[in-house]
């Protein structure tokens, strides 16, 4: 019994050390982007209890402090189950010797006898700040704060789709209000989903280091050719500035005092180049252009009469896949033929607009025979050759057997013309097979339905009956009353 219970308890604790072991993460952390001359902390963090730090020579940076360590203890309860974590952190302050994009190598760490390894860390260093400014009345300088439309090109072909981002500069602490983007006419719009949480970061334009945060980014695939023109967004700006008032005591020197200052920003109109499509469309021209693949397959080459059949087409790639038309399914002529469900799976990132696109033909044939569904064809206009190319599939031959009481003498039209509930043909929903027509003869109408025309003759007759008796009792009442 000891030494189960010890066995017991070894491997709770076992277990316990392997959980904790699992859980165990350290992270390197340092501002993306510095100011020459300009300190910054980079930041090694563990969550419990790290020793024998190893850290590889910096030799792009100037150590002026660390490693410093500090240790945080936490503790939580959750549905009565209390637990704690003991966090250390390392910490460096760091100066940069040159300009230019740097990699932090990775530390190392022991905790509980096992040796952990952090993550890179990348730190741009911009140069410093040009000392020119030519400021305002209102103490902010023109290049001080200011949105700028940027386009990723600005000559494309029809339908080829393009990066526009809106980027907000600031030298200092500003927020914007009233935001209006352009309308982007002419233009199909897809938007980049942005966090929420924007974060700023430090970008040195024109000789200036700014505060920037991107406020918007869309993916736009012009609708005609020619010159189509992106006009100016509208924004509305608070900055904090410092006031232009003379100092009158020194508690408003020491105070530094600010005031708020409004100001309105206009982004600049964009005019985009927009080249037609060459010449020589192939025939059944998708409209699509970009890059993309196609795959096709049939649920079953062998069926029976009145059973239904599915042609799956899968069209995936980068480019305007929303807009790309339905390729052609030429079914033999004895086939009924549904409409097409279409799904579109589409993900818009800053590298265009990316996905697939899936269409589902339902189709069913009424005779017995051997039938063929010729080659699926897909033509776009390929956007790094600047060719027109055709995806072309195989051929399908079908053979259907003739069904049960044989096959159908006139073939009856599907009226099905929403498809978005159908989901199994043969299981939910069956198609109704039609067997040979029996027409009835007049005398079969007449005396073969002669047990549902009775249900009718019979309350008649004795509805008569009922009144010629009430009659005559009226009349011998009346007789009656008279002889008295």
């Amino acid at each position: 019994m000891r030494k189960f219970v010890f066995l017991f308890f070894l491997l709770i604790s076992t277990g316990y050390v392997i959980y904790a072991q699992n859980n165990i993460t350290f992270k390197a952390s340092a501002p993306e982007a510095v100011v020459m001359g300009q300190q910054f902390r980079l930041a090694y963090t563990v969550n419990g209890d790290g020793k024998e730090l190893r850290v590889p020579d910096i030799a792009d940076f100037q150590v002026l402090m660390g490693p410093s360590p500090s240790v945080s203890h936490s503790t939580s309860i959750v549905n009565g189950k209390m637990t704690s974590e003991t966090t250390t952190t390392y910490t460096y302050i760091l100066m940069p010797r040159k300009e230019g994009t740097f990699t932090l190598p990775q530390a190392q760490i022991k905790v509980n006898n096992s040796n952990y390894t952090s993550n890179t860390v990348t730190v741009k260093v911009l140069p410093a700040d040009q000392t020119a400014n030519d400021e305002s009345a209102s103490g902010i300088g023109k290049d001080d704060l200011f949105i700028r439309m940027i386009v990723s090109k600005s000559s494309v072909y029809e339908q080829e789709g393009f990066l526009v981002t809106f980027k907000f500069y600031a030298r200092g602490n500003a927020g914007l209000s009233n935001i209006k983007f352009p309308e982007f006419e002419g233009f199909l719009v897809q938007d980049i989903e942005q966090p929420q949480d924007k974060q700023w970061s430090l970008e040195n334009y024109n000789g200036k280091n700014y505060r920037t945060v991107v406020l918007k980014q869309s993916i736009l695939f012009p609708q005609r050719s020619g010159k189509l023109t992106i006009e100016a967004g509208q924004f509305d700006a608070v900055v904090q500035a410092r006031s232009q008032q003379r100092v009158q005591s020194f508690f408003e020197e020491f105070f530094d005092s600010h005031r708020e200052v409004r100001k309105e920003l206009k982004t600049s109109p964009v005019t985009i180049d927009v080249k037609p499509l060459p010449s020589g469309r192939p025939a059944g021209f998708s409209g699509g252009v970009g890059e993309f693949t196609m795959k096709t397959s049939l649920s079953s080459d062998q069926v029976k009469a009145n059973d239904a059949i599915t042609v799956k087409i899968d069209i995936s790639g980068t480019g305007n896949i929303r807009l790309v038309k339905n390729p052609e399914v030429i079914f033999p002529n004895d086939f009924d033929v549904l409409d097409p469900k279409v799904e579109t799976n589409i993900r818009t990132t800053i590298a265009g607009t990316t996905g697939n696109k899936t269409i589902e033909y339902i189709a069913i044939p009424r005779y017995g025979g051997d039938f063929e569904i010729p080659a699926i064809k897909l033509s776009y206009f390929d956007i790094k050759t600047q060719t027109y190319k055709t995806l072309t599939s195989d051929a399908y031959k079908i053979h259907v057997e003739r069904g049960e009481g044989g096959d159908v003498s006139n073939p009856v039209v599907s009226n099905f013309t929403n498809r978005e509930n159908v989901k199994i043909l043969g299981q939910d929903i069956r198609f109704i097979k039609i067997k040979k027509v029996h027409f009835l003869s007049r005398e079969e109408m007449l005396f073969g339905s002669l047990p549902y025309i009775m249900w009718y003759i019979i309350p008649a007759i004795l509805f008569i009956i009922f009144f010629i008796l009430y009659r005559k009792q009226i009349n011998e009442n009346s007789d009656l009353a008279l002889v008295r």
